[in-house]
């Protein structure tokens, strides 16, 4: 395991598809909480990145290292995709079906699910079926079922793609309170206008290499890599 202060750490981490190096070599150490924005031009690996993280991307070799060990940090981990995947149920059992794997008393449960039902607006939809809410909705559920765990780390594949301003938004509100509310947070995003609403810190892959790591700040008023100059400035980056 590594030291205390970090959350994990990556040495020489590559995934291979068809003989071809999606993402790596990488060498990365994670420590901290807050909030960790992915940056990237389509095709970089970030969904790579974020599925080695939370250890379900097979890796090619290298090693990822976690503060604790590897499924004790796994449990405590939950990932939203870009697109939600809804279970063929009614919202209260979406919300549900997490604290049932967990083990926890029906009390408890009921309280959380009226509870993240009313923070997601769905109160008046808890027996509508998951899968006929519009995608705004949908996604919203997504995160407060992963939420809704109290996990110390959440992993999220660009949750407001495609969501319009309103959603994104609302979203955006929840995350912040999940972060003061001590949650780790990692995400990819195509949305500059949002990572620099939300990131503290930020990481910027291209062509599968971690070009750039820093904090939030310096990155977007002092990018140090030309690959990152030229994505904050709407390059074409190849």
């Amino acid at each position: 395991m590594v030291s205390q202060d970090l959350y994990a750490q990556l040495r020489g981490v590559v995934v291979r598809r068809r003989g071809k190096a999606v993402l790596g070599p990488i060498d990365l150490d994670l420590s901290g909480g807050g909030f960790t924005v992915v940056l990237g031009p389509n095709g970089a690996g970030k969904t790579t990145f974020l599925r080695v993280l939370h250890g379900v991307e097979r890796i090619t070799s290298g090693s990822v290292t976690w503060s604790e060990p590897a499924k004790t940090a796994q449990q405590g981990q939950a990932y939203v995709f870009q697109s939600p995947i809804m279970l063929r149920r009614s919202v209260r059992a979406n919300l549900a079906y997490p604290l049932q794997l967990l083990g926890l008393p029906k009390t408890e449960i009921a309280a959380r699910v009226v509870h993240w039902a009313a923070r997601i607006g769905l109160s008046a939809a808890m027996d509508f079926p998951a899968p006929r809410l519009s995608g705004g909705e949908q996604q919203k559920l997504a995160l407060a079922r992963a939420l809704i765990r109290r996990p110390d780390t959440l992993f999220l594949d660009e949750p407001c793609a495609n969501l319009d301003g309103r959603s994104t938004r609302e979203i955006e509100e929840i995350l912040r309170e999940a972060t003061q509310a001590g949650a780790r947070i990692i995400m990819t995003t195509h949305d500059l206008g949002q990572a620099r609403r939300l990131a503290d810190r930020v990481l910027f892959l291209n062509n599968g290499q971690l070009e750039e790591q820093g904090a939030a700040d310096n990155f977007f008023t002092a990018p140090k890599s030309p690959g990152a100059t030229g994505f904050l400035n709407g390059d074409i980056i190849e």
